[in-house]
C-alpha cells in the first residue's frame, strides 16, 4: 500500500466535506492529510486527500467519489508529475542569546520565516515537502517545541511543457 493524493473539485457548500470524509471512513480508510480551500473558479472548492491504500481499492474510492451530487472532478495524481507543498508553523523555544542563535541559523539553512517573536519564544512559517518539514521538526525539538501545526499536503499535476524546448 501507498499513499495516494487525490485532487476532488467539489461545489462550494455545507455538508460537502463531511460527506467526502465520510466515505472514506465508511470505507475504513484512514485521511493522512485533508486540505480544502478556494479555487480558480468562484463557486468550486478544492480538496486534496492523502490516503494509503491499494491502487484497486482507490480506484473504488474515486468512482464512490465521483457519485456524491457536489463532486465535479476526482483525480488521482499519484502517479502523474505534480508539485506538493506543505506550511508548518512551529513555536519553538529561543531563549535570547545562544539558544535563539541556534534556532536562526536552523531557520535560515531551511529557508524559514520568522514570523513573530518573543521573550523567550518565536514561531517560524516553513513550506515545503513533507520530508523538510520533518526535518526541520526534528531538529528544533533540541530547543523545544511548544507548539506545532502542519497544513497537509496539497498538490497540483505539474503544468504541460511546450514542445519547443522553452
Amino acid at each position: 500500500m501507498r499513499s495516494h493524493i487525490l485532487s476532488v473539485l467539489v461545489e462550494n457548500r455545507s455538508g460537502v466535506l463531511s460527506r467526502v470524509s465520510g466515505l472514506f471512513s465508511r470505507r475504513g480508510f484512514n485521511i493522512e492529510s485533508l486540505a480544502v480551500g478556494p479555487c480558480e473558479e468562484d463557486d468550486l472548492s478544492r480538496i486534496t486527500i492523502v490516503v494509503k491504500g491499494d491502487d484497486a481499492h482507490i480506484e473504488q474510492v474515486k468512482k464512490q467519489l465521483n457519485k456524491l451530487i457536489d463532486v465535479v472532478t476526482v483525480r488521482d495524481i499519484t502517479y502523474q508529475n505534480y508539485v506538493e507543498r506543505e506550511l508548518a508553523l512551529i513555536k519553538v523555544q529561543a531563549e535570547p542569546g545562544e539558544p535563539r542563535s541556534g534556532v536562526i541559523q536552523i531557520a535560515d539553512l531551511f529557508r524559514a520565516k520568522i514570523i513573530d517573536v518573543g521573550r523567550n519564544s518565536v514561531i517560524l512559517e516553513v513550506t515545503g515537502d513533507s520530508e523538510k518539514i520533518d526535518a526541520i521538526e526534528n531538529l528544533l525539538y533540541e530547543f523545544g517545541i511548544s507548539e506545532l501545526v502542519r497544513t497537509g499536503r496539497i498538490a497540483l499535476q505539474r503544468c504541460e511543457k511546450s514542445g519547443n524546448g522553452k
